[in-house]
């Protein structure tokens, strides 16, 4: 954390206007108690921004104390375990239909359907067991993710193919034809992570499996993209009577980007180049570079430098709209950026690089935080979604190892995250912060069908891979192969390094660690992160 200095507002005290403006801002605005704006920074004072910039220690700390709290309680684990509960109130407890805390009882319908247990939200903390265990090398994560995994794949594949989206009564719902792509994305999420840590074989055959099965039965060849369902139906009517229809005709950035986010851009290099008998780890590249030019061609509008969430019609190409954010068009930014060095399709990493710092500059505030969008009017929404901030920290801190200026945003940003984003009682992350006084919407559930343990897991990832990268520290992570692979298979997160070391097996008390069955445990050491 870092302040302006009496020093330097004396120096700015030549534009009198300007003083004042800053005193202004500074009395409404509490969060600049607690950070300034990163313009103290001379521009090449590169080092000044680095040593701002947490370590991995921080975001080792982060996950104990913060994170961890609130997704070990006996309640989120399930009953059984891995069979985690969609809806937890905010301070843990289970949902009870009678006798409802007010967070779920009275969320919006959209967020919060008590009757369903959806696969999505079950997939997405199996993510972030493996992202703990990844960090710590504590079995008991790792053990925790593989119980979600076996829940996920006696229960939730579909013996037709692809994955339920909710269980309702037990039951296995929708009917086929009204799943959407995006939460098939999402019901690989959490076996893709788990396959990545242990390259357990029979995982990878139901993961390849259910890529294939979105590839083959969602992709339209007249629209040249993967479709969002098979029919046209009311998904749910809400308490004012209001029909939330899907259409087959819906034409969504999620449905593409979320293959990529979800689960294909991790997996893709530590895939074998053949499985089964046929070609993979060439067959995901070309998905994966295909579905990066159907973001760029068909969704992005250079007009505002933004991805529209739908192009179903004119009426969705506008600002305001569903998904049309700064959180969804920097992570397609992101991805698109990772896509080009995993493929080599360089002219796709020269158009995030392009394209992605206009978003900071728009989206980063006076008082060192970021916005949320631009809504229809125009206008720059200020309040603080947790995933949106997520991402935004995770693009800088990217591109901060390519060009350290870019970790200028960072300092102020990750501040913010760790005294307001957090539940310092319960523990976990809060939905919604509101900028005018920095505090949560107890309305919103810390937990609910679209948000889980994912985001803040992987923010913490990211934050730590990349806090060490840019201090020039090694990387430690966890994994636990079943049988090791070549080090270019061996990758922290989205990002390439070089193995420096690996002490394989790891041992206690002269015994291997075995953290689930069939692997032994690896403490990996990786530098030179890019």
């Amino acid at each position: 954390m870092f302040n302006l200095t009496r020093h330097r507002l004396f120096k700015m005290a030549a534009s009198v206007f300007l003083s004042f403006t800053l005193l202004f801002v500074s009395s409404i605005q509490p969060a600049l108690a607690l950070v300034s704006s990163t313009a103290q920074y001379p521009v090449d004072n590169i080092d000044g921004i680095i040593a701002d910039v947490p370590t991995g220690e921080r975001w080792l700390q982060h996950l104990e104390e913060d994170l961890l709290p609130f997704w070990t309680m006996d309640e989120a684990l399930g009953d059984p375990v891995g069979n985690y509960p969609t809806y937890r109130c905010n301070d843990g407890s289970l949902y009870s239909w009678r006798n409802p805390c007010p967070e779920l009882e009275n969320a919006d319908s959209s967020i919060v359907k008590p009757e369903r247990e959806y696969i999505r939200a079950k997939s997405r903390q199996i993510f972030a067991y493996g992202v703990a265990y990844h960090l710590t090398g504590k079995s008991e994560y790792l053990q925790f993710a593989q119980d979600g995994v076996d829940y996920l794949r006696e229960y939730g594949l579909a013996p037709e193919g692809g994955a339920y989206t909710y269980f309702e009564d037990g039951v296995g719902l929708p009917s086929k034809d009204r799943r959407i792509s995006q939460d098939m994305a999402y019901a690989v999420a959490g076996l893709g992570f788990y396959y990545y840590l242990t390259r357990d074989t029979d995982v990878l055959a139901d993961i390849v499996a259910l890529k294939d099965y979105i590839f083959e039965t969602y992709y339209d060849a007249e629209w040249d993209l993967l479709a969002w369902a098979h029919e046209d139906y009311v998904d749910y009517v809400d308490e004012n009577g209001k029909e939330e229809k899907v259409s087959k005709d819906q034409r969504e950035l999620v449905s593409q980007l979320d293959q990529v986010y979800g689960y294909m851009l991790l997996l893709t290099p530590t895939l074998p180049e053949f499985f089964n008998g046929k070609s993979l780890r060439s067959q995901w590249e070309d998905d994966l570079v295909h579905l990066a030019r159907i973001m760029s061609e068909q969704f992005y509008t250079p007009d505002n430098n933004i991805f529209f969430g739908a192009i179903t019609d004119p009426s969705k190409q506008r600002l305001g709209t569903d998904h049309t954010d700064f959180g969804h068009s920097i992570k397609t930014l992101w991805l698109i950026y990772e896509i080009g060095k995993l493929t080599g399709h360089y002219e796709l990493t020269a158009f995030a690089q392009e394209k992605a710092p206009l978003i900071f500059e728009e989206a980063f505030l006076e008082d060192g935080t970021w916005g949320r969008r631009i809504n229809q009017y125009g206008q720059l929404e200020t309040d603080k979604e947790w995933w949106i901030l997520a991402e935004l920290d995770q693009t800088a801190a990217t591109f901060s190892l390519r060009d350290p200026s870019y970790a200028k945003y960072l300092p102020t940003s990750y501040a913010y995250w760790f005294k307001y984003m957090i539940d310092h009682e319960h523990g976990g992350t809060w939905h919604w912060v509101s900028a005018k006084n920095n505090l949560p919407d107890l309305s919103l559930p810390k937990q609910h069908s679209w948000k889980n343990a994912f985001h803040s897991f992987e923010h913490d990832l990211v934050g730590y891979i990349t806090g060490q990268a840019i201090h020039n520290l090694p990387v430690t992570l966890y994994f636990a192969f079943q049988e090791i692979p070549e080090n270019t298979q061996i990758r922290p997160y989205l990002f390439a390094a070089k193995v420096q070391s690996m002490i394989e097996p790891l041992k206690r008390n002269g015994r291997k660690i075995r953290p689930v069955r069939g692997s032994t445990q690896q403490m990996v050491t990786l530098v030179d992160v890019r």
